[in-house]
């Protein structure tokens, strides 16, 4: 069985769930894969409880609040995987990229693997990709502060991201209006981050946010999305991953 930790947010895990679902299309009740979705969503917010650690002795009242609130979303992070490992799910999911920077040490704690989702997207993107070529991201300021993305594809591609501006009004906006409900603004509002992006001639651009997705393909159909030539699904690509892992 296959065990979900979503809530990070609702309509991501969901999102995920179906797309585990059409990934299996055309198929009897009975051939569809087991999974146990938990939709933690009390799950403190991921971006805003991490911090910049400093070597700086004079802040290291800073790096004590930074410890306490990257240990709360630890603490519940690990309760969700806990619930799910003693479920008898085999392996476990989190259909959220920021929540990816807690991966190690919530790995280190559970005795079933976890997929690392910005893992898997490195993965597709090396097969799928030409060595060197530029790769956009739009995600949340928390997952392009800690790198969890940088970490895998630095090496091999040239990561980009909007500026500052694009930042804060298009890509958080957009992330903000799919968690309130109102995709068809978050879909206007995260195309100039898109355009500044196709613009720097990225060759693919990740929604590492799993909010994007729903912004972006929520008018279109599930062809679209597996067929898109600009864009990388994490929860689409994860939800592949689950589904060759539990056949194995």
């Amino acid at each position: 069985m296959i065990g979900i930790l979503g809530g990070m947010g609702t309509q991501a895990g969901l999102d995920f769930c179906n797309k585990l679902a059409v990934l299996n299309r055309g198929k009897i009740d009975q051939e569809y894969p087991l999974f146990l979705l938990y939709n933690k969503s009390n799950i403190p917010g991921r971006p805003e409880s991490i911090g910049l650690q400093t070597k700086s002795l004079s802040n290291k009242s800073t790096n004590k609040t930074s410890k306490i609130k990257y240990n709360r979303v630890l603490k519940s992070l690990l309760k969700g995987c806990k619930l799910l490992e003693k479920n008898k799910c085999k392996f476990i999911v989190i259909p959220c990229n920021t929540a990816h920077y807690w991966f190690d040490d919530l790995q280190k704690k559970i005795n079933v693997p976890i997929i690392n989702m910005p893992k898997e997207v490195f993965k597709f993107t090396k097969k799928n990709c030409k060595k060197n070529s530029k790769v956009g991201l739009l995600a949340t300021e928390g997952t392009l502060k800690t790198g969890v993305y940088n970490k895998y594809f630095d090496k091999n591609f040239e990561l980009l991201k909007p500026s500052q501006k694009l930042q804060k009004i298009s890509v958080n906006k957009a992330i903000k209006f799919v968690k309130m409900g109102n995709v068809k603004a978050a879909a206007k509002t995260i195309k100039p981050a898109i355009n500044s992006l196709i613009k720097s001639k990225c060759k693919k651009i990740i929604l590492g946010c799993t909010e994007l997705p729903i912004a972006i393909f929520a008018f279109k159909s599930f062809k679209n999305i597996k067929s898109s030539k600009t864009f990388l699904d994490p929860n689409l690509i994860l939800a592949q991953s689950a589904m060759d892992k539990h056949k194995k």
